[in-house]
C-alpha cells in the first residue's frame, strides 16, 4: 500500500438495531463535517432484522403489527430512497467530504465513483456487476414502496437484475452514502410486511423476482460475510486509490450516536414524519 494514498478509516461494527445503525452513520457524518473524525468506510449488519424506510417515504403501507409479530424493527433512514428489509445482507456506508477528489462531483457523478469500489469488490467474488443506464426522471418520492421494485438512476446490476440498493445524503459539505448488498433476497418475506391486496402482492412478488437478485443466487453458492467484507475492502482500495486502516468508533461518536437514538431514530415522531 502506497503511503501517498489517502488513508480512510475502516469500521467493522457488530450487528445492531435499526435505530443504532442509522444513528452511527449520522454521527460519523456530523463528526467528519466538523473535522473530528476521519473519512470512513463502515461495514455492518442488523440485529434483529429491520425494515428501513427512506427519508421522504410515507409509512402508511407498512404493516407494523406484522413487523412486530415477525420480530422486525422499523426505522426511517436519513437518506432518501425506498424500503429495504435488512436481513441476510451486508450494509456498507461511506462518509467523506464533497470536496474529496475520489468522490467529488454531482450526486450522480459521486454515486458512479463510489459504485466503482462496489463493482471492483463484487467482481472479486466472481459477480459480474455493471452500472446500469440512467433512468428517466428518477425520483425518491414517487413510484412504488420498495427499493428493489422501482428502477433507480445508474443502479448496480448483475445478470440484468439489481443487486445493490443505495441512497445518498449531502449535508454541510459531507456525503453519506449507504446501501444494502443482499446475500439472499426473499420477496415474500419483504412483501408480508406491507398492507397489499393479495392480487397486488402476487404481482409485486413477480416484479421483484424479475428485477432483483442476491449474491448467493448469482454465485450459486453460499457466500460468507467475512468473504464479502474482504472483497469490498480490496475493491474500494483498488478503485478509489485509497488505503483503509482498521479503526473503532471514537468516544465522541458513540456519545453522539446514543443521543441521536434517543432524540430521533427511536422516536415515533421521526418514524411517522411523512
Amino acid at each position: 500500500m502506497s503511503i501517498n494514498r489517502p488513508q480512510w478509516r475502516l469500521l467493522r461494527t457488530a450487528p445492531g438495531k435499526g435505530a443504532w445503525n442509522m444513528a452511527v452513520d449520522e454521527a460519523i457524518s456530523l463528526m467528519v463535517g466538523e473535522g473530528r473524525a476521519p473519512f470512513t468506510l463502515r461495514l455492518y449488519r442488523w440485529q434483529p432484522p429491520c425494515l428501513s424506510l427512506g427519508y421522504f417515504q410515507e409509512i402508511g403501507r407498512v404493516d407494523l403489527e406484522t413487523c412486530a409479530r415477525r420480530g422486525v424493527d422499523v426505522v426511517r433512514r436519513p437518506t432518501g430512497g425506498k424500503a429495504i428489509l435488512h436481513d441476510r445482507e451486508l450494509t456498507y456506508s461511506l462518509v467523506v467530504t464533497e470536496a474529496e477528489p475520489q468522490v467529488a462531483g454531482s450526486v450522480v457523478e459521486s454515486y458512479r465513483k463510489i459504485s466503482a469500489g462496489l463493482i471492483a469488490g463484487l467482481r472479486r467474488l466472481g459477480v459480474l456487476v455493471e452500472l446500469g443506464p440512467a433512468q428517466p426522471n428518477p425520483s425518491s418520492s414517487g413510484g412504488g414502496s420498495l427499493c428493489f421494485e422501482t428502477p433507480s438512476d445508474h443502479e448496480l446490476v448483475a445478470a440484468g437484475k439489481k443487486i445493490v440498493g443505495s441512497a445518498q445524503m449531502r449535508r454541510n459539505g459531507v456525503i453519506l452514502q449507504h446501501g444494502s448488498i443482499p446475500l439472499d433476497f426473499a420477496a415474500a418475506r419483504l412483501l408480508e410486511l406491507f398492507n397489499y391486496p393479495d392480487q397486488e402482492r402476487a404481482s409485486l412478488q413477480e416484479i421483484l423476482r424479475q428485477r432483483a437478485t442476491s449474491l448467493n443466487e448469482i454465485l450459486g453458492r453460499p457466500v460468507g460475510v467475512a468473504e464479502i467484507e474482504a472483497a469490498l475492502v480490496a475493491g474500494f482500495q483498488e478503485a478509489l486509490g485509497v488505503g483503509l486502516f482498521p479503526g473503532d468508533l471514537q468516544p465522541d461518536e458513540l456519545k453522539l450516536a446514543d443521543e441521536l437514538v434517543q432524540r430521533r431514530y427511536s422516536t415515533r415522531d421521526w418514524l411517522y414524519r411523512r
